[in-house]
Parts: structure tokens; C-alpha cells; sequence
């Protein structure tokens, strides 16, 4: 398959765009592409290569080098570095790698282990691409006079009637909406993603290997970089030595069932792993209190909610957030979006009314609106505690 063409007309017919939206030949066009090593972002940079476009990639060092090489499926550190400088020399453009391992840590790594200690879910690829790809590394794009930053993320951006709009990918098995709810429309206005609109990461590969990138079969990389294994208890108790302290299991009521070894190995909904077996119906933990050291366990039915209080709104809806909207949410990465009401309850602050109950709803966690009859999405916030539970 083929990238699109790299020139297009106007709604109005008058004037010829090319393919990121601006009204001069892809050779005046500087577009910075943020480079992870991965395949996704070198076939971006590579297709924009190839339409003419003057491209730069750029590569974050977020992390430790040697963490990152012994661990498969990172990204920003170690091979992956090397992979997006191999693609740069192939195609021709310039790469800089640039070191961003203290930005990282004080804006994602540290608030990663503090919302954990709090007894939160948090979710720091959000946060990476809130505080440092598309702030930091969007800065200096602008200061390498770039007239926008492309990405490989699986989103779209659609030019709507008011403004430029996010859209969900045409792929939903690779939508990555989820993680980007908190691009602001300043942002939004500055970025482009060209993968946006294919059907299949097949697609993406194929491109990879019509261009003749060493990455085009290169595993993708894993959501959290920089936690080796998937095993967040222990970077949390190299981070904040003495922050797996042991502690009471107990029930709604405050009877005590059992012990446990850290707040932090548990989370929301978890039902294995609890140490308190034969005690008939199955517990699930269905709070965590980190004051005392208390994980509170009880029956399914505890962890349904049908209200979700949320901070730090971002709205990218057209107008103001005010009144009462009828939207879809998604209140984790993995679950599809549900019906629900929006109703704004003060600055950067809301609360979604879910119309079917929602189970395991984590403080730290992402809800994110769309809209009701499109794939617009309409921004998000941060889920805090939960004030109500589902009768």
C-alpha cells in the first residue's frame, strides 16, 4: 500500500493543501516527527520523507540506558534510540536525540510513585505525553521553527466546522484516544498524526517494509516504559524506599481478615492474590487507605458506581463546558465507552453519571468523553474518589 498524496484541494476548491494542511509545497513544510524507535512513529517520519516534507526526527532519552537494554519492549532509551537513527540515515533527514531523563522523572516517574502511595491507579502515559511530548518536546519543535509535530499515535485529527478536532482511529483495536484526552486545543492545533486513519497495524507494516525500515517486524512496545516486567511494586519501593510497610486486610465493616505485605501490591477490583481464601464468596479490594495501611475488601456488587467525580477537566468540545451533556465515557483503557451524563461542578472539575453501573472505577485513572453519535472526542479528566455507590 501507499501513503496518501501530498497534495490536496481545499473545501472552498481554491487552494491546494498538502497533506498536512497548509497551503505550500511539502518542501517549504518543516514538520518535526517525535521518534520513539518503534515502527509506528519511523514509518510517519518515513512517509513524510517521502512525500518531500523537511522533516527532523527527534528522540527522547527518558530513562536509563541499561534498564531500557535489558528489557524487551521499551521505548526511548537504549535500542530503540539506535533503531530511530537508523531510520533517519536511511531516509536522509537529520535526528537529534535529546536528554530528557530528569523532565521525565520529576513530571511522570515521581507522580507515578506518589499516586500509587496515595492508593490511586495511575495512569503515567498520559501524563508523558500531557507534560513532556506534547509540552517540552512541542516547544522545541516551535523553537526549530517547525510549522507542526507529527507523532505515530493511532488517533485522528479532523478540521471541523469551529475548530480542528480529535477523532478516534479508524482502527479501534489500536485507538489510543484514551491516552491523549488531556492534548489541549492549542496542542491539537500544532500536531498532526498520518496514522491516524489506516485500518489495521498491518498497514503501518506494510508501509515500514515499502520503505525498507529495518523496524518494520519490531515488536511494539509495552505502555509503561520504564517499569521493568510489568512489576510496579518494585520500582515504587526503589523510588520511596519503606513504601511497601505491611497492613490490615479488612472488611467494609473493619474486621480484620488477614495481612498484607504494601498498599501498594494491590489495586482496585483485585480479587487473586489476596491471602484470605475459604471464606466463602469472593472478596474483591474495593478501597485502599494508605493513612492506615488498610486494604478494605468486599463483595463484587461493592465496586459498582454510577458516579464518577473528576478533576482537572480538559474540554475540546466546540463552546464551554456548562450544563448537563449527554456523552459517551471510557472510564479505563480497556473498556468500551458507556452512556453517561456530564455535568460540569466547578473550574477543571465535573461529575459523569454513568446510566449503567460501572465496576472497579479507580481513583488515577482517565475518563474520557466522546461524543454520543461521531468518534469526536470531547476531552476528559482525572478520576478522584468515588462520592456514591450504585444502589
Amino acid at each position: 500500500m501507499t501513503s496518501t498524496t501530498a497534495l490536496t484541494r481545499s473545501h472552498a476548491g481554491d487552494t491546494t493543501l498538502n497533506s498536512l494542511g497548509f497551503a505550500k509545497s511539502p518542501a517549504q513544510t518543516r514538520v518535526v516527527v517525535a521518534m520513539s524507535g518503534g515502527v509506528d512513529s519511523s514509518v510517519v517520519a518515513a512517509m513524510l520523507c517521502r512525500e518531500g516534507y523537511d522533516v527532523i526526527g527527534v528522540t527522547l532519552q527518558l530513562y536509563d540506558h541499561g534498564a531500557a537494554l535489558a528489557k524487551k519492549g521499551a521505548c526511548c532509551a537504549g535500542q530503540d534510540i539506535h533503531d530511530a537513527r537508523r531510520v533517519a540515515e536511511r531516509m536522509g533527514f537529520p535526528h537529534y536525540v535529546l536528554d530528557y531523563e530528569n523532565k521525565f522523572r520529576e513530571s511522570v516517574i515521581d507522580e507515578f510513585a506518589d499516586a500509587y502511595l496515595s492508593g490511586a491507579t495511575p495512569v503515567p502515559c498520559i501524563r508523558c505525553n500531557e507534560r513532556v511530548k506534547f509540552r517540552d518536546l512541542l516547544q522545541t519543535a516551535r523553537d526549530l521553527d517547525a510549522d507542526c509535530m507529527a507523532t505515530g499515535h493511532y488517533i485522528q485529527r479532523k478540521d471541523g466546522t469551529q475548530r480542528a478536532e480529535l477523532h478516534m482511529a479508524a482502527d479501534a483495536n489500536r485507538d489510543q484516544s484514551y491516552f491523549l484526552f488531556s492534548t489541549t486545543q492549542e496542542q491539537l492545533d500544532f500536531l498532526r498524526f498520518p496514522l491516524g486513519h489506516l485500518q489495521s497495524k498491518a498497514d503501518t507494516r506494510a508501509l515500514a517494509a515499502e520503505y525498507g525500515l529495518s523496524v518494520a517486524d519490531k515488536p511494539d512496545s509495552q505502555d509503561i516504559c520504564f517499569v521493568p516486567n510489568g512489576d510496579y511494586a518494585s520500582v515504587i519501593e526503589k523510588l520511596r524506599p519503606g513504601a511497601a510497610d505491611p497492613g490490615e486486610i479488612v472488611d467494609m465493616d473493619g474486621n480484620v481478615l488477614g495481612q498484607h505485605r504494601g498498599v501498594i501490591h494491590y489495586t482496585i477490583g483485585q480479587r487473586r492474590g489476596l491471602g484470605i481464601g475459604g471464606l466463602g464468596d469472593p472478596l474483591y479490594v474495593v478501597r485502599l487507605e494508605p493513612e492506615t495501611r488498610r486494604v478494605v475488601v468486599g463483595p463484587k456488587s461493592a465496586l459498582a458506581t454510577t458516579i464518577v467525580p473528576v478533576t482537572e477537566v480538559n474540554w475540546l468540545g466546540d463552546g464551554s463546558l456548562e450544563g448537563e451533556i449527554a456523552c459517551m465515557v471510557r472510564i479505563r483503557s480497556t473498556r468500551p465507552p458507556r452512556p453517561a451524563i456530564l455535568r460540569p461542578t466547578g473550574a477543571g472539575r465535573a461529575e459523569v453519571e454513568l446510566l449503567t453501573a460501572e465496576e472497579g472505577v479507580s481513583p488515577g485513572q482517565a475518563c474520557v468523553f466522546y461524543a454520543p453519535d461521531s468518534t469526536r472526542v470531547l476531552g476528559g479528566g482525572w478520576i478522584t474518589l468515588r462520592r456514591r455507590k450504585a444502589a
